[in-house]
């Protein structure tokens, strides 16, 4: 057994009283860190949650292009057919390329019936004449 003289620095160190000097900079920046990561967390949840419940109520609408024909140079006539919830109104934009792959023709349909199938013809107005008319989207509204 060795005896410890005064002023013996040699040994163990024994560690600060917390109470004395408060929390170290590691702790405070743990604590720090875990708040930030809380308050990221709860976001990321509502944000899920939020974009979840509106996928889940959304009004759904699909359509699509049963057959087009051009018409003439400035003219395309597309059968259109849209299914959504019934009493549901919106549009659907559809566009017509040229034979050089450039849009010569863009226009939004709208709809307002009561039905859930609508099947019709539209006629879309281009600017040369039209080889094809496709569907870009549908939106409710």
């Amino acid at each position: 057994m060795t005896a410890v003289r005064a002023g013996d620095t040699s040994g163990p160190a024994a560690p600060a009283p917390a109470d004395r000097y408060g929390r170290t900079r590691d702790q405070r920046t743990d604590r720090t860190l875990r708040r930030i990561g809380a308050v990221l967390g709860v976001l990321l949840i509502g944000a899920v949650a939020w974009f979840g419940y509106g996928y889940i109520t959304g009004t759904k609408i699909s359509a699509e292009v049963i057959k087009f024909k051009a018409v003439s140079d400035s003219a395309v006539e597309a059968h259109l057919e849209v299914h959504k919830d019934a009493g549901t109104g919106g549009y659907c934009t559809l566009r017509s390329l040229a034979a050089d792959g450039s849009e010569v023709g863009r226009a939004d349909f709208r709809f307002g019936q009561h039905r859930s199938r609508i099947d019709t013809v539209v006629t879309l107005r281009t600017t040369a004449r039209g080889t094809s008319a496709e569907l870009v989207g549908c939106q409710a509204g």
